[in-house]
């Protein structure tokens, strides 16, 4: 079994680490989209966070691993035994699946079992990709590469957090909740504007310019593939000190308050920029009650939403003819004249 590369141990991308334990935090946030250079972190920041992430409750022999505490969003099996008694659980790793590209229909949606079908003549149903994401992380690698069949599929599960299945004589319907994140390089071509606009955060990352950077990366890379065991044992107290981080903001996401001259701020901004529809308002309040949550405050402030602010809504504006500035300069702009400088 191969060992992810510490988390901690990334070296800058800031905003890159900030928005994936946002999401790790308030997965209503909608997901991560991660664009950028080859080569700068994004598959190993994502693969890291497997190891990061606290561990979950799970009702014992559910394979969609339903949370034993809620009734709604489990599957059908789950919901019969929580009606008679309080189901078993065990402590399980949070999920984050890889969606590779060339994956099939069958692979990602779940489809007959064929070995119990020969075998035993019984018509059963074999979970693809989506039933193993449930309530953890699915992730794509090259997602602007993604067909478009199965890019329709997932706008409509990410939609309804449920994965319908009806083919050969089977009708199967189970939860598929997850933080959607993916990653690509611009130059190999644009997101699907639908797909696009359903991931919560996008977020830039690019090569190190300085040389102290760049050799640091090296040196860390390095010394991991040499040595991995002891690399890992060596970032381990960072690593739980951001797990702690997480099961903290968790607890404290639901205290935060967003006051009335919040939601103001956000609208007045998404107002400016010209964002479509009220998407952007509500993952900018989320996101910056998430961070708000990470830190420990009680109040999203207009710190908050200063620093969520890119991420949230740069990939939400509209080509504008007139102004070839970038969408991230256009986002600072606003902010600046919102917020000051």
């Amino acid at each position: 079994m191969s060992v992810a590369f510490p988390f901690s141990a990334i070296v800058g991308q800031d905003e890159m680490k900030l928005a994936i334990l946002m999401a790790a935090v308030d997965p209503s946030i909608g997901g991560v989209l991660v664009f950028g250079d080859r080569g700068t972190g994004k598959s190993t920041a994502v693969r890291a966070l497997a190891a990061l992430l606290p561990k979950m409750h799970a009702v014992i022999g559910c394979r969609y691993g339903c949370d034993p505490a809620i009734k709604s969003a489990s599957c059908e099996a789950c919901a019969a035994l929580k009606s008679k008694a309080k189901p078993k659980s065990h402590l399980v790793p949070v999920p984050v699946v890889d969606l590779p590209l060339g994956a099939t229909e069958d692979r990602v949606v779940g489809a007959l079992d064929l070995e119990r079908a020969l075998a035993q003549g019984v018509k059963a149903f074999e979970p693809g990709l989506l039933a193993r994401a449930n309530r953890g992380f699915l992730y794509i690698d090259e997602v602007n590469l993604l067909e478009d069949h199965l890019v329709d599929l997932l706008i409509d599960v990410a939609a309804s957090g449920e994965n319908v299945v009806e083919r050969e004589g089977l009708s199967v319907r189970h939860p598929a909740r997850f933080v959607l994140v993916g990653s690509g390089n611009p130059e190999e071509g644009e997101l699907r504007p639908q797909l696009l606009d359903r991931f919560g955060l996008s977020v830039e990352v690019k090569t190190p310019t300085d040389m102290a950077g760049r050799v640091e990366v090296v040196r860390r890379r390095d010394a991991f593939e040499r040595d991995s065991a002891a690399f890992t044992e060596k970032w381990s107290p960072q690593d739980a000190r951001i797990r702690a981080s997480i099961v903290a903001g968790r607890l404290h996401l639901p205290k935060v308050s967003v006051p009335d001259a919040a939601l103001e701020r956000a609208a007045q901004l998404c107002m400016s920029l010209g964002t479509d529809g009220l998407r952007g308002e509500l993952t900018l309040i989320r996101a910056a009650r998430a961070l708000a949550a990470l830190q420990g405050d009680k109040v999203v402030s207009d710190g908050h939403l200063k620093r969520v602010a890119p991420p949230a809504l740069r990939h939400r504006l509209r080509r504008n003819p007139l102004d070839d500035s970038g969408s991230t300069v256009r986002v600072d702009r606003a902010v600046a004249e919102l917020f000051g400088a």
